[in-house]
């Protein structure tokens, strides 16, 4: 089953991230949820990048948002970052996602914009799990058909 690590920098993102996990487990993917703060608890949080068997790190974080460096710099698995709206209208997150130092990517997705850091996970997992490339275009015809319609 795939799976993802969805990793929240503290209690307050759980808004943002209750929402992937949501779309996650709707796609049938396995979630790892967790709370850990890339300066309040690194040697934790290194030690659970070590262990875990997830595909795919989503990280949702505001302010100096570290923790989707921290994590891209632990593992060679793909990370999406979450920059969340906690001050400056979330542009320092952006920002501190958004511009990682060459040889260290990481994916970035818009201010608290969980629906495309979840999809942009099953994308990514659709490469090795042809069952998701379908769910993906039942999805993707969803919403064409629900945004397609004649004004009166």
């Amino acid at each position: 089953m795939p799976r993802v690590a969805l990793i929240i920098g503290s209690e307050s993102d759980r808004i943002v991230g209750d929402k992937i996990r949501d779309i996650l487990k709707n796609f049938g993917i396995d979630v790892e949820y967790y709370v850990f703060s890339a300066h309040r608890t690194p040697k934790e949080l290194e030690e659970y990048i070590k262990k875990s068997e997830a595909e795919v790190f989503i990280a949702v974080a505001g302010l100096s948002a570290a923790l989707p460096g921290f994590i891209a710099s632990r593992t060679l698995k793909p990370v999406i970052g979450v920059p969340r709206e906690v001050k400056l209208m979330g542009l320092d997150a952006l920002l501190s996602i958004a511009q990682m130092p060459p040889g260290v990517p990481v994916a970035c997705v818009g201010i608290d914009n969980a629906t495309n850091a979840a999809l942009l996970a099953v994308e990514i997992l659709a490469l090795k799990y042809p069952e998701l490339e379908q769910k993906l275009n039942e999805y993707r015809e969803r919403m064409r058909k629900s945004r397609a319609k004649r004004i009166e």
